[in-house]
């Protein structure tokens, strides 16, 4: 057992944890389990350098919501679209 599996909130993927299987990306948005559409890139200038991008990922309704929040803050960046890749080792 370990920190992953134990239960809780948050964890509602917890049947994929140490199966090698990989969760569906879901919105950043609390308590919304939509599949993820976009990225949503982002730093903090106080305490990032300005090259690292944070990301948050987003559903299409949640969107503008967390893009404003970013924007207000001066936190945002850019939102790209997100694909899921297939191929978690990635093209050779």
């Amino acid at each position: 057992m370990n920190i992953f599996t134990m239960g809780g909130p948050g964890l509602e993927n917890e049947e994929h944890a140490g199966r090698g299987a990989t969760p569906a990306a879901v919105c950043s948005r609390k308590a919304c389990r939509a599949e993820a559409t976009w990225q949503l890139l982002w730093n903090n200038p106080r305490i990032h350098t300005p090259e690292r991008r944070k990301v948050w990922l987003s559903c299409g309704e949640h969107r503008e919501w967390l893009e404003d929040y970013l924007q207000t803050r001066g936190l945002w960046k850019e939102t790209v679209p997100f694909a899921k890749t297939t191929d978690p080792g990635g093209a050779r």
